[in-house]
């Protein structure tokens, strides 16, 4: 028991089982199993493999399967009863699914607690062939997924201690659509999704660290131009480093199929890579390799391992994706050398003033050795804009937004269409109010790399201001899939998004992660403390806001949500609205 691993985290679960099991297998226990056995293989485990689901365990009779995100989960849920309801032979097999959204905690590879227990009682209220889901799931989902609920009301259950509001929904019970019209389906996740873990640096010098990080980082651009493959964001994956772990969990815990690891060894001039593939599901070997090559052949052998993995996988490359993979901006390994250090910088969590000091002058340094590089002058745009909300330069930050307009501006005239360039230019425009301007840049750069978690973000963040908030909750639903162990900070503008919609119990559960996951958090609980205003619990508001002022004494709301640049003036007034209702001296 001492090795086990316990945490918790929100997750949506999904709890499925069989109608009449028993009975099935007194029958005709052969068929039965051969029944249930074909309709795992055929559609239990794809949908549940389409809608990045992690199945936990599978007993004789019925599944318990965790998301990270309520859409995937209720769409999953859909999915499986309309598929099982159009065959023409499904062996007897029928289903009843509940989906809630909750807390769990998490020991090895089992999940308990009171997010799992709700969802099988859910279960057990489903008609067969049907969903049952709780108010917050169908709260959370709305509209956005095409899918009618009917109220169950409210119920009480078994080892629950508070009633439940119960939603039910059945393929029967579904409007058919216009005669000649065809549903379209929902875009899923590519196949496979890959993490590239931090390559080893064994140069025996740790000043080479930026070397090993900058190749790994490499990589992940690359392998984010390949449509064909769903690519794990560097925060994620680099928070993996110096770790020694079995390389199935880290499948387990990204919600990927395939994980990347390798060493560095720099010597001189001469540079050797070791790559491997794994398979997450087993820990097997799907394609290894060594590249013994001098320095300036690093952008090659980068070439070679992307093209090795797409190859392995048997995934598909256009012609525009190859070329994409083999543009890396710059022929000058000085400068590319300067520009990874630089990036390094961006990227550490312990940013300061003198870390942003060096990581300029690396980025001045990468510019003045190739002054055609359109990355680096993006990265620095990127640092000056740092600049702006933390004044570390000590110049006023109207000078530091001018410098990065100014940077990102070459950067564009240098690469139109590179990602970097069009990324940092949304970044900035958002900052300068110019939203519709962001989106489109945001649109150019992840035509190319659309694994790019912090441009789903920043394209949430700009929906929020403009009030466009079913398409802000799935973009940032999107970032949390490929980042999420930056979960807790895309959770604050999830949460943010469901609030503003009036759906304050979604709302409430995401603040409460949030405040968990970040215990400083001075506008998570302001945020908290508006939506049980709204909720009616007015005390525990007021206990929440209590914390933030001791946070944070000197925190202002309305200076706060100045900040978000909100387009439709209601939205901020709802924030204000829950804080009056709660009884908070807040004059609205």
């Amino acid at each position: 028991m001492g090795n086990e691993q316990i945490s918790r985290r929100l997750s949506a679960i999904l709890a499925a089982d069989i109608v009449g099991y028993s009975r099935l297998m007194a029958e005709d226990e052969a068929r039965t199993l051969s029944a249930l056995n074909r309709h795992r293989r055929e559609v239990f485990d794809p949908c549940v493999s389409r809608n990045n689901g992690r199945i936990v365990k599978l007993m004789g009779d019925g599944a318990l399967v965790e998301f990270l995100s309520v859409s995937n989960a209720v769409q999953c849920a859909t999915e499986i009863q309309e598929t099982m309801a159009g065959l023409d032979d499904a062996g007897g097999i029928a289903l009843r699914i509940g989906v809630n959204l909750g807390d769990v905690i998490l020991q090895d590879d089992d999940i308990f607690g009171d997010g799992v227990n709700v969802a099988s009682r859910l279960e057990q209220l489903a008609q067969p062939g049907g969903v049952c889901v709780s108010s917050v799931v169908r709260e959370s989902v709305g509209s956005r997924l095409g899918i009618a609920f009917q109220d169950g009301g409210q119920v009480s259950v078994k080892n629950i201690d508070r009633a439940l509001r119960v939603y039910h929904w059945h393929p029967q019970d579904a409007p058919p659509p216009p005669k000649g019209t065809v549903k379209p389906e929902k875009p899923h996740d590519p196949a496979y999704a890959i993490a590239v873990l931090p390559l080893d640096n064994m140069s025996g010098d740790p000043e080479q660290e930026y070397f090993s990080d900058g190749i790994s980082e490499d990589i992940i651009t690359d392998l984010s131009k390949v449509s064909g493959l769903t690519v794990i964001a560097r925060n994620s994956s680099f928070a993996y480093k110096g770790r020694s772990i079995d390389l199935r969990v880290v499948g387990r815990e990204l919600g990927v199929t395939h994980v990347l690891e390798g060493s560095v060894r720099r010597a001189g001039q001469r540079v050797r890579i070791t790559a491997q593939l794994i398979d997450a599901a087993n820990g097997s070997h799907v394609w290894a390799d060594r590249y013994d090559r001098d320095l300036t052949d690093i952008f090659a052998v980068q070439d070679e391992v992307t093209l090795e993995i797409v190859k392995a996988l048997k995934v598909s490359l256009s012609s525009r994706e190859r070329a994409n993979i083999a543009d890396v901006g710059t022929s000058n390994i000085d400068a590319h050398e300067d520009y990874m250090r630089m990036r390094g910088f961006l990227f550490f969590p312990g940013m300061n003033a003198e870390g942003w000091r060096k990581a300029v002058a690396y980025g001045e340094r990468a510019i003045a050795r190739d002054p055609g590089y359109a990355d680096a002058y993006g990265m620095l745009a990127l640092m000056h804009l740092l600049d702006f909300h933390n004044r570390w330069s000590g110049a006023p930050s109207e000078e530091a937004m001018q410098k990065a307009d100014t940077l990102v501006r070459r950067s564009l005239e240098l690469g139109p269409d590179n990602i970097w360039s069009n990324n940092a230019y949304a970044a900035i425009a958002r900052w300068q109010g110019k939203l519709d301007e962001a989106l489109q840049a945001l649109d150019t750069a992840m035509a190319t790399s659309a694994d790019y978690a912090l441009g789903w973000f920043t394209r949430g963040e700009i929906e929020i201001a403009q009030g466009k908030l079913d398409d802000a909750i799935e973009h940032l639903e999107r970032a949390i899939r490929l980042d999420p162990s930056f979960r807790h900070q895309f959770m604050q503008f999830l949460a943010m998004a469901h609030f503003l919609k009036g759906s304050f119990e979604t709302a409430a559960l995401f603040l409460r992660e949030r405040v968990f996951l970040v215990k400083d958090t001075d506008i998570g609980r302001a945020w908290l403390a508006s939506a049980l205003g709204h909720l009616g619990e007015g005390a525990e508001a007021c206990r929440i806001w209590q914390e933030m002022l001791e946070i944070n004494p000197t925190f202002d709301i309305r200076t706060r949500l100045a900040r978000l640049t909100l387009t439709d003036p209601a939205h901020e007034q709802l924030v204000l609205q829950g804080l009056e209702k709660a009884g908070l001296s807040i004059t609205v």
